[in-house]
């Protein structure tokens, strides 16, 4: 049987992720994003799923920085799920909003949902946990029942909450892209059609030369590749030395691609594909 691991306990995005898109395989839950990288690299399981980017806070700069840095594992897959977050209680909560003393989630959820927090629990204290699920869990086995959790039906069900308020995240069109990481392509079986593809690229420029980020996007522009993303990250080598990460939505081929690269190496830039995939849109 296939293991998949991702963020975990129970009751997390990246656990609803995982519950979406596939069947029947066994699934671990991981306390930290590199611990679940690592596992898979160290082939303790077969599939890692952790989060990329969210429509409202952007990056999940953890996860790219640990694909870079550390551990360089293909992105076979992306699954796009929508977040609706909830403000959660335990069953014997009594009271409304101005009963709550404390706000317990992952640091993503809290920004997620500033708004709210701000006008409706602006004496609340908040406690960041290492995902929305070990908030949930918290929540639950705690004997101070003037406290809550931000997080999704999942963790409600899972752990015996209520929900005292439905989507209290700022703005409606809340998305997160969760990667999908294997090192054997013919493990994936992901239950739903694909939305498109996409390939990522890692681009390093060369030192001091001017113009070289306009020459990179112009490599893509005249071939008529369109780039749904590029985001630059610090090398850690120094002040000033950053790579890019560009995501282009089409597959890899065996002509604009190599071009793009060939151009961009006489140029004295280093790329790395960092994986070429199909996009899945779950819907909950």
């Amino acid at each position: 049987m296939t293991t998949i691991g991702y963020l975990g306990p129970r009751g997390t995005f990246t656990k609803l992720a995982v519950d979406t898109a596939f069947n029947g395989e066994e699934k671990i839950g991981f306390e930290t994003i590199p611990e679940c990288i690592d596992a898979v690299e160290q082939d303790v399981i077969d599939i890692g799923v952790v989060p990329l980017e969210n429509a409202i806070e952007g990056t999940v700069q953890l996860t790219v920085d640990y694909l870079v840095h550390q551990v360089r594992l293909p992105v076979m897959a992306e699954i796009v799920v929508p977040i609706q977050q909830h403000l959660l209680v335990h069953p014997n909560f009594i009271g409304g909003f101005e009963k709550i003393e404390e706000i317990h989630s992952h640091s993503h959820a809290i920004a997620q949902c500033h708004q709210f927090i701000h006008k409706s629990l602006p004496k609340a204290n908040i406690r960041y946990s290492s995902s929305t699920g070990r908030a949930a869990e918290f929540i639950s086995n705690s004997e101070t029942q003037q406290i809550a959790a931000i997080g999704n039906k999942l963790a409600a069900k899972e752990y015996g909450l209520k929900i005292l308020q439905e989507n209290i995240h700022d703005y409606p069109n809340n998305h997160t892209r969760f990667v999908v990481l294997t090192k054997s392509e013919e493990l994936l079986k992901i239950k739903h059609s694909k939305k498109g593809d996409k390939t990522s690229l890692l681009i390093t420029l060369p030192d001091n030369q001017p113009g070289a980020l306009h020459q990179i996007l112009s490599a893509f522009a005249w071939r008529k590749m369109n780039l749904s993303k590029i985001e630059s990250r610090p090398t850690k080598t120094g002040l000033g030395n950053y790579f890019f990460i560009v995501d282009v939505d089409q597959q890899y081929d065996d002509v604009l691609f190599p071009g793009v690269k060939g151009e961009l190496e006489a140029l004295g830039c280093k790329v790395t594909i960092l994986g070429t995939y199909p996009v899945y849109l779950m819907e909950l």
